[in-house]
């Protein structure tokens, strides 16, 4: 929502590419961790403590050094979307500590089941709603550009690292993909049934590659309707916000402001909850892994869930009026790490655990191999530009 229409506001079509090139070479990963259950019953994060409990403790590291600044950017972008709908003047901060508050509630007490739930059918209509804009935009065409517009340098350093940054949440970060083991873990013991691996990755696709359409629809809407109009995104969460909402009303009509605003909340809350159950489940999964204790470790996920609350609103009040580098910090964060975690993925699938059932095609694995490289080369691309590097 915020990265690929900047990326669609600033550079126009040309950062489509990366868009879909990000997608492809990280799919292997996330279909790894949804096989991997499917084959064991169990998360992939048991699986990397089976492997070597260096393999766990590198995976905790790249979730410890990455929960912070990613939850503070998902939540600062809620509390943006917060402040449109309730329209009460409070400071950001104020409105990320309400928000993260209310999540820890709902978790802690179990209730997110049932709110998810409800949020998806909402989300539904932000899923609709951006479709119908996007095809309203392109029939109507591009906004006219300003007199003297010049396109941005797309292979420049600023460029480059913007570019890294965009693909670093496309579709969202590779170690978030043991997210994904974990829930569908989760959901075998609770319902007991064992879903087939073609149910497993049917649901994983379905989700993925829906993902990856909203990430093209979200760049050309920023294409048709901000691209040289003049209209710079903001860098406060509330205007950048009321920004991205009004580019809907500028496709659809103004009727449809209240309603967009209330289906991209809802999407994001939805997303900040399921990003700190996500750390918390992990990062509990992982410390119980390696104290080698057997009891339950929701106490670690309550713990932890407080903790990262509190560090992600510290983090939040850094950079109140700095919402594009806080979700470049975090992006290009994300995509840094992505190698190691797209690499413990690939170990856990080709080993002599893994039944030959469950083994991938010949060509996903090929797809792995590129992924890795291609990640990699990028990271050190990002360095370079990092320090000052020409292209």
């Amino acid at each position: 929502m915020v990265q690929s229409t900047r990326a669609g506001a600033d550079y126009g079509f040309m950062l489509t590419g990366a868009v879909i090139l990000a997608n492809i070479f990280k799919y292997p990963f996330f279909e790894f961790a949804s096989r991997y259950t499917s084959a064991t019953g169990k998360s992939i994060i048991d699986g990397y403590y089976k492997k070597g409990k260096w393999i766990l403790i590198a995976y905790l590291s790249v979730t410890v050094c990455s929960m912070f600044i990613v939850s503070a950017a998902v939540t600062f972008v809620t509390a943006g979307l917060f402040s449109n709908l309730f329209d009460i003047n409070l400071n950001t901060a104020h409105w990320a500590a309400i928000l993260l508050a209310i999540c820890i509630l709902i978790l802690v007490i179990g209730k997110f089941k049932v709110l998810d739930s409800t949020l998806k059918v909402v989300g539904v209509v932000l899923l609709l709603s951006t479709i119908i804009a996007v095809v309203s935009s392109l029939i109507n065409g591009r906004v006219p550009q300003v007199e003297n517009f010049v396109a941005p340098q797309l292979f420049s350093s600023s460029g480059i690292l913007f570019s890294i940054a965009l693909m670093g949440w496309m579709p969202t970060a590779v170690d978030m993909s043991a997210w994904t083991s974990l829930w569908t873990e989760a959901r075998i013991k609770q319902t007991k049934y064992h879903p087939t691996l073609k149910e497993t990755l049917f649901d994983f696709n379905l989700g993925y590659f829906a993902s990856a359409i909203l990430a093209v629809c979200f760049l050309t809407l920023g294409a048709m309707i901000l691209y040289g109009s003049g209209n710079e995104l903001p860098n406060s969460a509330p205007a950048f916000a009321h920004q991205l909402i009004t580019m809907f009303t500028t496709a659809i009509g103004d009727w449809s402001y209240f309603i967009i605003l209330l289906a991209a909340f809802s999407t994001m809350f939805s997303t900040t909850i399921t990003v700190i159950d996500g750390y918390c489940r992990a990062a509990a999964r992982s410390i119980k892994l390696l104290s080698d204790k057997s009891d339950d470790s929701r106490q670690i996920y309550i713990l932890t869930s407080v903790i990262l609350a509190i560090g992600t609103y510290l983090i939040i009040s850094l950079f109140l009026n700095n919402l594009k580098s806080l979700v470049d910090f975090a992006t290009a964060l994300s995509f840094i790490i992505a190698p190691l975690a797209g690499w413990l993925n690939y170990k856990m699938i080709y080993n002599k655990d893994m039944p030959s059932s469950h083994q991938p095609k010949p060509w996903l694995k090929t797809l792995a191999i590129a992924g890795m490289i291609f990640l990699s080369i990028f990271s050190l691309v990002y360095f370079y530009a990092l320090l000052g590097g020409e292209f």
